[in-house]
């Protein structure tokens, strides 16, 4: 009887995170409610560990994946497909750095902040288009 309660308490457990984990969407655009040309919206998003982000190519030519160096220690890599939507579940807490990779230039990036974090040391010291990493520190603020 204790087994089965024991076992029963612990299946809860690990089932219980799941059940409150969300799928955030983002649309990939050619222009934003806003205005802007070449978007990810929202171009931020705070999330929690475990919440999935749903990026829907909503206009032609985008995808969405993560720009080298700006993401968490221990997160997987993604790379979404030009014209495809893509599913990503964030399991690792951190800021991670989203960009269309067509439009990276053009400034077309996000910021997905995992968990109560601060931007991490050293972020936007890769090569970053001078619009995008405007894009980003502006983003960055959201934290």
């Amino acid at each position: 009887m204790i087994r089965k309660l024991v076992a029963s308490l612990a299946m809860t457990a690990l089932m219980g995170g799941a059940a409150f984990a969300e799928t955030i969407e983002v649309q990939m655009l050619n222009v934003g409610s806003d205005g802007e040309r070449m978007v990810f919206e929202p171009a931020f998003v705070q999330a929690a560990v475990g919440d999935t982000i749903k990026f829907v190519a909503t206009d032609r030519g985008h995808n969405a994946e993560l720009n080298d160096g700006m993401f968490p220690e221990g997160a997987e890599q993604f790379e979404g497909r030009i014209n495809e939507e893509l599913e990503v579940t964030l399991d690792v807490e951190g800021v991670y750095g989203v960009i269309c990779k067509p439009h990276f230039s053009m400034g077309m990036v996000m910021v997905v902040a995992v968990g109560d974090v601060d931007a991490p040391e050293g972020f936007l010291d890769g090569r970053i288009p001078r619009g995008a990493k405007a894009r980003f520190e502006e983003l960055l603020g959201n934290l």
